[in-house]
C-alpha cells in the first residue's frame, strides 16, 4: 500500500531505527573520535545576513535549519563548528567532505547507505522533507564542476536542511541558501581562547597550569605593544584572531618555545625535523613529502599515504605537535583499518608550498599554473612570507593582472596586505 516509504520519511522514530546502523558511517568524514566538544570555542562570532548583526555563532545557528553558506577565511572554526553541531545533533546527519560529492549529493549519500536506506527516491523525499540533515565540508576545495553539481542540488532541494562551508572565493552561491560569515577574534577574545586550550595540552607539557597562563599573559603583551609599526602590529593581529594559528602558539607556549608567528608552521616544522632526526637517525625527507602530498591534493585525496611515509606520519602524530590526526575503523570484514589526515588544511599548505619553492623551471610554472585554483589559495599565502621579496613582489604582480582579467581577488587583496608587513 506504500505506507512504508510513508512512515519512514515523516515518523522520526522509524527513521532513527532504519538509519541507526548507518550513523558511523554517515558521520565517518567528521573525525569524531578526534574530536572533543570542549575543544570547541563557542564565543566564535558571525555576521548574520540580512539584518548584519554580529552574533556568536552557536546563537546564530543552533542546529541545521534551512539552507546555509558558513564563509570564513582558512584557520578560523568552519569544520570544527561543524563537528561541534554533529556531536550535539539528536537528528540524522551525513557529514560530506566536498571533495566526495564529484559524482554528485545523492551518490555521495548513497555510497555510505545499505540496502533500503541507499534507495535513491526515498533518500531524496528525505531530504526534499527536511527529514536528514547534510552537511557538506570544503566548498572551496573542490573543482568548479563539483562545486556546480552540489550548487544543483541545493537549489533542487530547497526545503531541505542543509550547511555548507567554504573560504571566500569567486562563485554564484545557491540562491536558495544564506551567507553567514565567520569572523575572526576579537582582540578581547585572544587570551581567553589561549586560556581555554589548557586542558587540552598535552601531558607532559613542559609548561602547565600558572605558568602557562602567566606565559600566555606575557606573550601577549609583548606582541602587542603598541611601540611597533603600525602595519605590523595590525598583522600580528590578525594572525592572533586565527583560532588555528593560536592552537599552535599554545602549544608553542606549552613547549617553553617563543612563537614566531610569521613563521608558526615553519618554526612547528623545524622542531619535528629536528626529533626526526634524532630518533629515526636521518634527515626529514620534505621535498619528498611535499611532492607526495601535491599529488594528493591534485587527485583530491585526503589519506595520507603511510604506507610509504609511515615514520613521517608517525612524527607528525606526536601529541606535541599534532600535525595529523589517524581514524581507525573495521571494514567488511570485520578488519581493522587506520588512516591519517592532515588535522588542518594549513598545515597541508606548509608542504605544499615547497613544490613552489625554489628557481626551477617546474616551481616558476606551478606558480602561474595554480593560481586560479581554490585549492592551492592558502599556498599563495605563504608564498607571501617565504619567497625571496623580489620574486614575492614579482608574483604580486602576477595575481593583480590575474585579478583584473578574471574579476577574482579573493587571492591578490591577502597576498598584497600578507607582504606589505615584510
Amino acid at each position: 500500500m506504500g505506507y512504508v516509504g510513508f512512515l519512514l520519511t515523516w515518523v522520526p522514530f522509524f527513521r532513527r531505527k532504519l538509519f541507526e546502523p548507518f550513523k558511523p558511517s554517515l558521520l565517518a568524514d567528521a573525525g569524531l573520535d578526534n574530536f572533543h566538544d570542549e575543544s570547541y570555542f563557542p564565543e566564535s562570532q558571525v555576521k548574520v545576513p540580512v539584518s548584519g548583526d554580529i552574533l556568536p555563532v552557536t546563537a546564530a545557528l543552533p542546529k541545521i535549519h534551512g539552507q546555509i553558506i558558513l564563509e570564513g577565511d582558512s584557520g578560523l572554526g568552519k569544520s570544527m563548528f561543524l563537528r561541534h553541531l554533529l556531536t550535539n545533533s539528536q537528528r540524522i546527519i551525513v557529514y560530506l567532505p566536498a571533495q566526495k560529492c564529484h559524482k554528485g549529493v545523492i551518490e555521495a549519500v548513497q555510497d555510505k547507505l545499505h540496502g533500503q536506506a541507499q534507495d535513491a527516491n526515498f533518500l531524496k523525499n528525505l531530504i526534499y522533507s527536511g527529514a536528514i540533515d547534510i552537511c557538506i565540508d570544503g566548498l572551496n576545495e573542490v573543482t568548479a564542476d563539483t562545486r556546480a553539481k552540489i550548487c544543483q542540488f541545493v537549489e533542487s532541494y530547497f526545503r531541505g536542511n542543509i550547511i555548507m562551508t567554504t573560504q571566500p572565493l569567486e562563485w554564484t552561491p545557491p540562491s536558495t541558501a544564506k551567507t553567514y560569515e565567520l569572523k575572526p577574534l576579537e582582540q578581547t577574545q585572544i587570551q581567553e581562547f589561549l586560556l581555554s586550550r589548557q586542558p587540552l595540552l598535552p601531558k607532559d607539557a613542559k609548561i602547565q597550569g600558572a605558568d602557562y597562563t602567566q606565559a600566555c599573559t606575557n606573550y601577549l603583551t609583548e606582541v602587542l605593544k603598541d611601540q611597533q609599526a603600525q602595519e605590523e602590529l595590525d598583522a600580528v593581529r590578525r594572525i592572533l584572531s586565527n583560532p588555528m594559528d593560536l592552537n599552535v602558539v599554545a602549544l608553542m607556549l606549552s613547549q617553553g618555545k617563543h612563537p614566531n608567528l610569521f613563521r608558526l608552521q615553519e618554526q612547528q616544522y623545524n622542531l619535528i625535523a629536528a626529533e626526526y632526526l634524532k630518533e629515526w637517525n636521518q634527515e626529514f625527507p620534505l621535498k619528498k613529502f611535499a611532492t607526495a602530498v601535491y599529488e594528493m591534493r591534485l587527485q583530491d585525496k585526503q589519506a595520507l599515504p603511510a604506507d610509504e611515509f609511515y615514520q613521517v606520519v608517525k612524527s607528525l602524530e606526536d601529541e606535541k605537535y599534532k600535525m595529523v590526526v589517524s581514524r581507525q575503523w573495521q571494514d567488511e570484514k570485520g578488519e581493522p583499518k587506520q588512516e591519517w589526515y592532515f588535522r588542518h588544511d594549513k598545515i597541508m599548505d606548509f608542504f605544499l608550498v615547497h613544490n613552489f619553492l625554489g628557481e626551477s623551471d617546474e616551481a616558476e610554472g606551478l606558480l602561474v599554473d595554480r593560481m586560479g585554483d581554490p585549492r592551492f589559495r592558502g599556498v599563495y599565502f605563504l608564498l607571501a612570507s617565504l619567497l625571496p621579496l623580489d620574486a614575492a613582489k614579482e608574483l604580486r604582480e602576477k595575481l593583480i593582472q590575474y585579478a583584473a582579467d578574471t574579476k577574482d581577488n579573493t587571492v591578490s587583496n591577502t597576498f598584497v596586505q600578507l607582504l606589505r608587513t615584510r
